[in-house]
């Protein structure tokens, strides 16, 4: 597999800028994995294909205030500063990817706020654009945490091409997020809402709930050709007790294991034993999955319709095979879907 397999023409027009007006109304297109058949839906008629017992694995993770802005001490450049994870709780270090890169060096202050009440040093390099900050606070952890996260905005992506607005604070957030960590929302988690969580509910579907903590991993662009050179990045991933219970219950009984997401169809394959069973799971995960792959737990997954060249889009064709993925990409581009994190819905089954 080529990275140039992954090209098309995607209209500007077709990236949803905002969520649609109700989290269940999206679009849905569902592809038929075994035939190629394409189905036109909307979103809340997931319903009518699953059954008692069938499995939802969903992605619990809840995205912080990642993105702030500070200026640089003496020239007062303005910086932008991505902050990934925290690396040391006492020392308040955190792993940041800053912009411009350029004109950051260890040694160099940072100061947030109109009164420059937060004050950040760099002291490491750890790639081209990677930087470690230590920021300068006395107070307790949790007020730190809090300070810090009152300078941050909703880290919606930059090719939304706008501001993040007040919206986006819950809209780029699942309605089951739970664990902090993420700086990028598990868009197919988003088209869930609570009434039709409460429909899946009441005929017997069964929830689990895995946590992967979505980094930039999956949005940095992929710079060789061949797929298999491509190093991953790691992102923290949990898998516990109950979550493995409903999910091998619903294998075993030949019921439908749904990823929600391609954060859980990468985290299912790191967990999975060689019995093709899930065990818990606490670490991380670098496994990058392009075609051919064979999956061995999940029999239907939820994507959104993602960006060309896109590792996101590796993924989803690695699951409902290259051809049949890259046709229905065609089809929702003359059926203008809408493309992207706040985008509409692929089903495939």
């Amino acid at each position: 597999m080529k990275l140039s397999m992954f090209k098309f023409k995607l209209p500007e027009e077709l990236i949803a800028k905002y969520p649609a007006r109700f989290r269940d109304e999206s679009r849905m297109m569902v592809l038929h994995r075994a035939t190629g058949e394409i189905e036109h839906k909307q979103f809340s008629d997931i319903i009518d294909y699953f059954d008692k017992d069938d499995a939802f694995v969903f992605n619990n993770t809840k995205v912080f205030p990642a993105r702030i802005y500070g200026n640089k001490e003496k020239t007062g450049a303005k910086i932008e500063v991505f902050l990934l994870r925290e690396l040391n709780e006492q020392q308040k270090l955190w792993d940041v990817v800053v912009d411009p890169a350029r004109k950051i060096r260890i040694g160099n202050k940072l100061y947030f706020g109109e009164d420059d009440s937060l004050i950040a040093e760099v002291i490491d390099n750890t790639t081209s654009r990677g930087r470690t900050l230590r920021f300068l606070y006395d107070g307790p952890h949790d007020e730190f945490k809090k300070v810090l996260f009152d300078f941050g905005e909703t880290p919606i992506p930059k090719y939304l091409d706008r501001e993040a607005e007040p919206e986006d604070e819950e809209r780029f957030q699942s309605v089951f997020a739970q664990e902090e960590g993420a700086v990028i929302a598990p868009a197919a988690s988003l088209h869930f809402s609570r009434q039709l969580l409460k429909r899946l509910e009441i005929k017997d579907c069964r929830f689990a709930y895995l946590t992967v903590h979505n980094s930039l991993g999956n949005y940095r662009e992929i710079d060789v050709e061949d797929l298999s050179k491509h190093k991953m990045e790691s992102e923290q991933m949990f898998v516990g007790a109950e979550a493995c219970q409903v999910i091998n219950k619903a294998k075993d009984g030949g019921h439908k294991v749904c990823a929600v997401g391609t954060s859980i169809l990468r985290a299912m394959e790191t967990a999975v034993s060689t019995d093709g069973h899930i065990k818990e799971f606490e670490g991380w995960t670098n496994l990058f999955i392009f075609p051919p792959y064979n999956f061995s737990l999940p029999n239907a997954m939820i994507s959104n319709f993602n960006m060309p060249y896109s590792i996101l889009l590796m993924m989803t064709a690695a699951f409902g095979g290259y051809e049949h993925v890259m046709n229905a990409y065609d089809v929702a581009i003359k059926e203008k879907y809408r493309f992207g994190v706040y985008g509409d819905a692929l089903l495939i089954i």
